[in-house]
């Protein structure tokens, strides 16, 4: 199976292992319809649950990931077979016309002559049907081939670390969909010794909300704003589970080892006064590290100790800022970080 068809195994692996979060928000989306026909009480049960869920889809993340697809194979995949010309339905319709004995029947009418033009019709028919078939093969054996060629060229630059290839695969297999629907977007480079680095802007003020939903013990809906430690929290959270999820995406894609995630936001540059997009988070992530993690378990925040990474943060004053891990200071295939 070439790159394409493990794409598409992924794709269908990634729906049946949807979060339980994002199976959650989509019924939940559906039921807005109803939002309008529901009692008050209802309605308020209903914000708290939409709230509640949208915090859990922001900390989950890093849960999800698709199945590494294996270069080494798709570089040593045998070259598709071009197809031979098999006359199989002239062969049989030749065989009836060869064994053709007219019967009693067919002898008194005389129409043996008619009888031998029908068979040698069908022998005709039957060529050209042989034909569709070699043709509709070839057709379908030259699309195999040519993806044969493109994933075989494409697995070996990939496997000789050629830095064009890298960016060419992330481009192809682009996994990052449910993160840019939660606000973020992310930017690709691959630096002189061959390491990746992702650019996260997290966009934390569009993501994380101001306030907190919760139910009161009437059953009506309380509405606060959410404190300053609070947001803090769960934008961290936020950020770390992002990253984690882009190096996992990124380990899937690629046969490196190790990749750096740095995470940006507007924050304060208090020598000009003014916000900038500035590194919040800086993390090489290692896919040995990362094996031995169990991410469905983790704080995504704490784990960063698990690797190499640059944070300040606290939780009165959130994000400060932080310089990028320097990828000169790796090599590009570490085994362990």
């Amino acid at each position: 199976m070439g790159w394409k068809g493990t794409l598409r195994s992924m794709q269908a692996a990634s729906r049946r292992a949807e979060r339980d979060s994002q199976r959650r928000q989509r019924e939940l989306e559906k039921r807005r319809k109803e939002f309008a026909k529901m009692e008050a009480l209802e309605q308020a049960a209903y914000e708290v649950e939409v709230y509640d869920n949208h915090i859990e889809v922001l900390l989950s993340v890093h849960r999800e990931s698709a199945e590494r697809i294996d270069w080494a194979a798709c570089a040593e995949r045998i070259e598709p077979l071009c197809p031979v010309m098999q006359p199989v339905n002239e062969i049989a319709a030749k065989a009836k016309l060869e064994s053709y004995q007219p019967s009693i029947f067919a002898r008194l009418l005389k129409l043996q002559k008619r009888q031998l033009n029908k068979l040698s019709h069908k022998v005709e028919l039957a060529k050209a049907l042989d034909t569709q078939w070699y043709e509709e093969a070839v057709k379908a054996w030259q699309a195999e081939h040519a993806d044969w060629s493109s994933d075989k060229v494409l697995a070996e630059r990939l496997l000789k670390h050629d830095l064009a290839a890298k960016i060419e695969a992330i481009e192809l297999l682009h996994p990052f969909e449910d993160i840019s629907m939660l606000g973020s977007s992310i930017k690709f480079t691959v630096h002189p010794n061959g390491l990746v680095e992702a650019v996260l802007n997290v966009h934390g003020e569009r993501v994380i909300p101001s306030e907190i939903k919760s139910l009161l013990q009437s059953g009506k809906l309380s509405t606060k704003k959410m404190p300053v430690s609070r947001f803090n929290e769960l934008l961290q959270d936020y950020v770390c589970s992002c990253a984690l999820r882009v190096g996992r995406e990124l380990l899937a894609i690629l046969p490196d080892e190790l990749v750096i995630v740095t995470a940006s936001d507007r924050l304060l540059n208090s020598a000009s006064g003014h916000l900038e997009e500035m590194p919040l988070l800086s993390v090489a992530i290692s896919r040995k590290t990362l094996d031995v993690l169990n991410l469905d378990a983790i704080d995504p925040s704490d784990s960063m100790k698990n690797f190499i990474h640059n944070m300040s943060f606290k939780k009165a004053t959130g994000f400060s800022p932080v310089c990028a891990l320097e990828p000169r200071q790796f090599r590009v295939n570490a085994q362990s970080v």
